[in-house]
């Protein structure tokens, strides 16, 4: 971080973001984001990192890509409470683990599996993933009141996308499809590449976190891309309400991080 306070890899710095940050993995997401917005501005962009700033429904907001993956997103969560923020919501898209999820549902985490590297930097594999429980009801309180079909539960949380998407191509495949049907059997609804981390990260630094993904299915025609596109809307929508419900609660409160 230099003198003013302009952090190395989101070039954001104190007073650029708001409380509330949105954590989309795509920089594409950013702008549809902030298009729900009444007030938006450009922030900063660098490497996979878009920040916008503005205002939903009167509530000082921003968003923030953090692009493919854990390392990527713990540096984004990193530098934006060094900057001000104090509760994250991931808005992304996920792949079902559970038969019971379908595409097009959206999924709200309680906690993830941390089936990554990035975290056993932080602190052993033994502190878990966990959600802040107020993000989690802000979540499910506004996925209820829009109607979207949803789930609630643990998240996957992995290191490689080849290895879901072609399992019968890897080497380790065998171990692969063991763990795929540990998690299934233990109830894992979705996996995806970044909530693990952006709880972790912000648990021990004081920051609330949750996640909501959008599962999704690799586009083959237009009818599954527009589809994708409308549970992606979703997903958004409903963490933008969520943040409305917390600043409404006076969530956090200067009591409710550390």
């Amino acid at each position: 971080m230099s003198s003013e306070g302009l952090q190395y890899h989101i070039r954001c710095r104190p007073g650029d973001v708001a409380p509330y940050v949105l954590l989309p993995g795509d920089p594409g997401r950013v702008p549809k984001i902030a298009e729900y917005w009444e007030e938006a501005r450009f922030v900063a962009q660098n490497r996979e990192f878009l920040t916008y700033t503005g205002k939903y429904k009167g509530v000082p907001v921003s968003a923030t890509s953090t692009g493919i993956g854990a390392p990527s997103a713990a540096i984004a969560v990193e530098e934006l409470i060094r900057v001000g923020a104090k509760v994250f919501i991931r808005v992304g898209t996920s792949g079902a683990v559970s038969p019971k999820v379908k595409p097009w549902d959206l999924g709200i985490a309680t906690g993830a599996v941390r089936d990554e590297g990035t975290t056993r930097q932080y602190v052993p594999v033994e502190y878990p993933a966990v959600a802040d429980y107020r993000v989690v009801s802000a979540l499910v309180e506004a996925a209820k009141e829009l109607g979207y079909s949803y789930h609630v539960g643990v998240f996957h949380t992995k290191d490689s996308f080849y290895c879901e998407v072609e399992p019968e191509n890897q080497p380790a495949r065998e171990i692969w499809m063991e763990r795929w049907k540990a998690w299934q059997r233990a109830g894992v609804i979705l996996s995806e590449m970044e909530t693990a981390a952006i709880l972790v990260v912000s648990s021990i630094r004081g920051a609330l976190a949750g996640a909501i993904c959008a599962v999704i299915e690799i586009p083959k025609d237009e009818e599954t891309r527009a589809r994708n596109e409308e549970a992606e809307r979703q997903a958004i929508r409903t963490a933008l309400e969520a943040v409305k419900i917390l600043a409404d609660k006076g969530i956090p409160s200067d009591s409710s991080t550390r």
